[in-house]
């Protein structure tokens, strides 16, 4: 016979009520959602320590019943599902980031997590740092922007047999065409993202189309999330929906060093720094002109993976010693070292919502030249240069005392603004809140 030793119950009543208690656990989330959620898994009672019985060993049987009856009940914890990235650890982007914080954040919180990867992933893992990862066909390789549309369907099909409580869906620029074959159970919450029907890549015909998704979005999502207040404020006005405001998060870099330097020939404040996808709504080549008719004696280093058509032709067209593409960087470390030791950071993204990367700039000590748009100026404020064309960044550059005057105040108050706004100890617990309700 098997027991639990020390308590002298059969482990067939054990799994008799313990199964019954998950079922009533996740029934009281949908219809009263008041008990708390513990940092035990569900998975966890399985392995459940036998020491919590020996403990108890002064219980008779029917009392210890009870006890593990409700208190699978009580401590049965959340599954996650997040989709719409190319998966974790970050290789691509700003979606990526921010899968990976959120991800390791609520994991430590005690949810259970699954993030959904690319099957092109490098990096092949069933668990990372506490993580599940799944892996769906990804055929953007060869199919291009199409190709992103039957990765996002992959997931969703997937999802529909993994019995999640929450899917967190990031953009829905290729996933809400999809909507109807979400699964019925899980809590649907997407996260807005820009306006991407706006974004200038993209042809009439697309723009229209992205219009549409975005409509689709709002119609199958429990809760919409808008990681800026422009993009929030947006939302209810065009839609007559409240979407929650959770930007993205960042963490005060704290140790700089030099040396890191080297690899790349560069000297310390003897550089400007651009990091971005090569696409042109990040008015990439309007810095590069810029940079290139101040007659500047600064390098100008461009982060980001140069494959695409626009990556291609910027390289051909502009690549010299003055102007160096180092490709992309994932390095997290050795990112904040190059911003907190350029002499100017250039942020050119404008398709609206917070940008990852910039709250990580302001975060690692950058002094600011951003695209001048109400989404930049909503998380930065006064406490950056602005630039609308090529002639706004020659001219900044030739006024190096504008630049030396302003540098401290500029980054002691971004410094400032991260820790209070855009700070992950503050928006994981957010989100898990907000989750947390949900159920």
């Amino acid at each position: 016979m098997n027991e639990i030793p020390g308590a002298g119950i059969n482990t067939t009543h054990y799994w008799f009520l313990i199964l019954p208690g998950i079922f009533i656990k996740r029934t009281l989330w949908y219809f009263v959602g008041i008990f708390q959620y513990g940092i035990i898994t569900t998975r966890a009672y399985a392995l459940f320590n036998i020491k919590i019985y020996q403990n108890y060993s002064a219980l008779n049987k029917n009392n210890m019943l009870i006890f593990v009856f409700f208190f699978s009940i009580i401590f049965t914890a959340m599954k996650i599902g997040i989709l719409g990235s190319r998966g974790i650890p970050n290789r691509y982007g700003g979606f990526e980031q921010f899968a990976e914080y959120l991800s390791l954040g609520l994991v430590k919180m005690g949810a259970e997590v699954w993030v959904y990867c690319s099957g092109s992933h490098p990096q092949r893992n069933e668990i990372w740092n506490g993580i599940n990862l799944i892996y769906c066909t990804d055929p953007e390789d060869k199919l291009g922007t199409a190709g992103q549309f039957i990765y996002d369907l992959n997931c969703i099909r997937d999802s529909r047999k993994r019995d999640f409580d929450i899917i967190y869906q990031l953009g829905y620029t290729s996933n809400s065409v999809w909507y109807r074959l979400l699964p019925k159970k899980p809590v649907i919450v997407t996260n807005m993202d820009g306006l991407e029907w706006k974004r200038s890549k993209y042809k009439k015909p697309v723009q229209k189309f992205l219009k549409y998704a975005e409509k689709m979005a709002v119609k199958s999502s429990d809760l919409l999330v808008a990681d800026s207040e422009g993009i929030q404020k947006y939302l209810g006005k065009e839609y007559g929906c409240k979407a929650h405001f959770l930007p993205y998060g960042a963490e005060n870099f704290q140790n700089p060093d030099k040396a890191s330097l080297r690899k790349l020939s560069l000297e310390p404040y003897n550089y400007c720094m651009l990091m971005a996808r090569m696409q042109p709504d990040n008015h990439i080549e309007e810095i590069i002109r810029g940079v290139l008719s101040a007659n500047s004696n600064l390098p100008l280093i461009i982060i980001g993976q140069t494959e695409n058509k626009f990556g291609i032709y910027l390289k051909q067209e502009y690549e010299s010693e003055n102007i160096r593409f180092i490709g992309g960087i994932f390095d997290q470390d050795q990112l904040n070292q190059l911003r907190y030791f350029s002499a100017l950071y250039f942020h050119g993204h404008s398709a609206g919502g917070t940008n990852p990367s910039l709250l990580e700039a302001m975060a690692s000590s950058a002094l600011i030249c951003a695209h001048d748009n109400q989404f930049n100026r909503e998380v930065l404020l006064s406490n950056a240069f602005y630039f609308k064309n090529p002639n706004d960044i020659s001219t900044l550059l030739k006024s190096q005392i504008e630049i030396k005057t302003s540098r401290q105040t500029f980054i002691n108050n971004n410094l400032l603004i991260i820790r209070k706004k855009y700070n992950w100890s503050k928006i994981i617990p957010e989100y898990y809140e907000i989750f947390k309700k949900l159920l």
